[in-house]
């Protein structure tokens, strides 16, 4: 039983309608502003992954194993960016901070040392 997606003609917004079955008719009005005049919609889909899965591709990207890749302050939170922007996740402001701050060439006192 899907759910699909249709767009309006008239306002552009999208509807999601519940389908019993594949034989029941698709009378689809806009929930938003009534219209009739509605075309099916490409859907984004989700695929499940077990916790293993999640674990292994949150490690770090192949192409920057090098130790050199990280001392430079350019690239200080690339990866912490772009696995939280995959996970939808809002960055936190002292991650954020931090990482401007890399970048800037102040490098954060954990990494002083490296």
């Amino acid at each position: 039983m899907p759910i699909y997606e249709y767009r309006c003609a008239g306002c552009k917004r999208k509807t999601d309608v519940f389908v019993r079955t594949m034989t029941e008719p698709q009378n689809v009005q806009c929930s938003h502003c009534g219209g009739k005049e509605m075309s099916r919609a490409v859907s984004r889909f989700a695929v499940a992954k077990t916790a293993q899965q999640v674990w292994e591709g949150s490690e770090e990207p192949s192409m920057h194993n090098s130790d050199d890749y990280y001392k430079d302050p350019r690239n200080i939170g690339r990866w912490t960016e772009k696995r939280m922007a995959e996970m939808g996740v809002d960055m936190p402001e002292e991650a954020r901070e931090m990482i401007d701050a890399a970048r800037d060439g102040d490098m954060p006192a954990p990494l002083d040392d490296l």
